[in-house]
């Protein structure tokens, strides 16, 4: 077997034989040859190799920090191979969406919006970005000092109405995203995927909690079908980022000062055509989940008072969410034009999120309690009845507010 190896560029393996047969090995990076690979590709000199910096970030994929001795930073990502050598080519979708903003000079200035891409290697599944120091996490920043400024979520909305308008029924964009190679990603997506019927192989798989988690979940049947409803309604327009949360949101540190690149939306790995309502829905549930995550549920109190007596309150992040969607509808009202229900769909959105998360808490601490019992009737209540929902998830003072701006039929959902 005769083992060949990829030519990935300066780094050049030995042979060996084996049985007669070929594979290909990948290059993989790793602190001891990344200042390496950076200077081969021209993005570092050699002469800054002995005073620079090295740190591992710990993350879904293999990140390194590179600190530079003129204080630049450098984020050198490699998306993670399976054993069969593949990835899930997630870099190439993030690449395209900032390649789209390179190509297409009316809609360069959404590069201020996202992260800044130095380099794409499509060979290798590696990115390099300027590391933006000047940023900070949103969600941590809401979890330090637990204050919610209504500038923050209102440039928020603007920027995100921003990407989804300029690109909005734009089907030469749509063209240039779509991925030759994996045309399922820009069909329409199964919204049900992980929560049909329990078959004995995820039996088998599942923790006792999400046992629990299937069991509760099916036994409200309502919830299936207003997902199932959703799916139908689901309309691919524009670009969307499909993993909108506030760790995938950076705020910069002088955000008080200055609105210019206040906000950047990062990780644009699930970035696709896809449709609006789905991102605003799941930002809108990724504040509920400050709300939410603050419970502290028992089986001897009632759901409401629980939620009552959360100790970050609802109203407290209500403004916050109102602002981003006043902001985020002012500066996109066409999209009102097509959809009139536009708004019962972000709430559907956002409660579709919220199970989500409970998914992946399911997955990452095995743990499904009595706070996620809490969250799982919060979503069914956006599912099921959006309409009733919006004044309790906006506050009635923004009910108000949209009925004075005209922007859609305040019977709508009042």
């Amino acid at each position: 077997m005769v083992i060949i190896f990829r030519n990935v560029g300066f780094f050049q393996p030995n042979l060996q034989i084996l049985n007669n047969s070929i594979t290909t090995m990948t290059f993989l990076l790793s602190s001891d040859n990344v200042f390496d690979y950076l200077v081969y590709h021209r993005i570092c000199y050699e002469q800054e190799k002995l005073t620079a910096k090295i740190e591992l970030k710990p993350a879904k994929n293999f990140n390194l920090l590179v600190t530079l001795a003129d204080d630049r930073q450098l984020l050198v990502k490699q998306e993670r191979y399976n054993q069969n050598g593949k990835t899930l080519g997630e870099f190439q979708d993030e690449w395209r969406i900032h390649n789209l903003c390179q190509k297409f000079p009316e809609v360069s200035y959404l590069r201020n919006f996202l992260s800044e891409v130095v380099h794409f290697d499509v060979e290798n599944s590696i990115l390099v970005f300027n590391y933006l120091h000047d940023y900070q996490d949103l969600a941590e920043f809401y979890g330090k000092d637990e204050i919610f400024p209504t500038k923050i979520s209102g440039v928020i909305g603007a920027n995100l109405a921003e990407i989804h308008r300029s690109t909005f029924n734009k089907q030469y964009y749509h063209q240039f995203l779509q991925n030759s190679t994996n045309d399922l990603k820009n069909a329409v997506p199964n919204l049900s995927q992980g929560l049909e019927k329990i078959t004995p192989q995820i039996f088998g798989s599942l923790p006792a909690d999400g046992i629990k988690f299937f069991a509760l979940y099916q036994k409200y049947d309502t919830l299936g079908k207003a997902i199932a409803q959703l799916n139908q309604e689901f309309y691919a327009c524009c670009l969307t980022h499909n993993d909108l949360k506030l760790n995938n949101l950076l705020l910069s540190h002088h955000w008080e000062s200055n609105d210019e690149k206040m906000i950047r939306l990062i990780d644009w790995e699930r970035g696709n055509w896809g449709d609006p309502a789905n991102d605003l829905g799941s930002l809108i549930a990724s504040y509920l989940q400050i709300w939410l995550y603050s419970l502290v549920a028992s089986k001897t109190i009632p759901i409401e008072e629980c939620l009552r007596l959360a100790a970050i309150p609802l109203h407290t992040i209500q403004p916050s969410i109102s602002t981003l969607v006043n902001a985020y509808l002012t500066n996109f009202p066409e999209v009102l034009e097509t959809r009139p229900n536009f708004l019962n769909l972000v709430i559907q959105f956002s409660g579709l999120a919220l199970i989500r998360a409970i998914q992946a808490r399911l997955q990452h601490q095995k743990i499904f309690g009595n706070s996620g019992i809490c969250i799982l009737q919060v979503a069914k209540s956006l599912l099921c009845r959006p309409q009733g929902s919006i004044s309790t998830v906006f506050g009635r003072d923004f009910l108000e507010t949209i009925a004075n701006s005209h922007l859609f039929d305040y019977r709508s959902v009042a």
